[in-house]
């Protein structure tokens, strides 16, 4: 076996995965005087799919730092789980 030309296609592959697909955006969600941390855990639950801990984990972030990313993904993906915590009051928004 050649590791040149294996490594070389799968530099390629990559190359192309990376061109040919949708940017990854984050929903940022930030801090605010309203929500508690056990709605805003149970909104992540529930909106993003996070298991307990991730949840928690995030809303501790966003309370002590201002912000956190909470979520990854296309824009198409990220759309309705951004309107959904809007929805229920939280501040977030999709970035770069």
């Amino acid at each position: 076996m050649n590791f040149d030309n294996s490594t070389e296609l799968l530099e390629e592959e990559i190359v192309q995965t990376v061109t040919t697909g949708e940017a990854v955006k984050a929903i940022i969600l930030y801090n605010d005087d309203v929500n508690t941390f056990d709605f805003v855990t149970e909104s992540l639950i529930k909106v993003c799919r996070h298991d307990s801990i991730q949840a928690e984990q995030c809303t501790y972030l966003v309370h002590y730092t201002g912000k956190c990313a909470v979520k990854n993904g296309t824009f198409k993906e990220l759309r309705p789980m951004c309107e959904a915590l809007l929805d229920r009051g939280l501040t977030a928004k999709i970035e770069d």
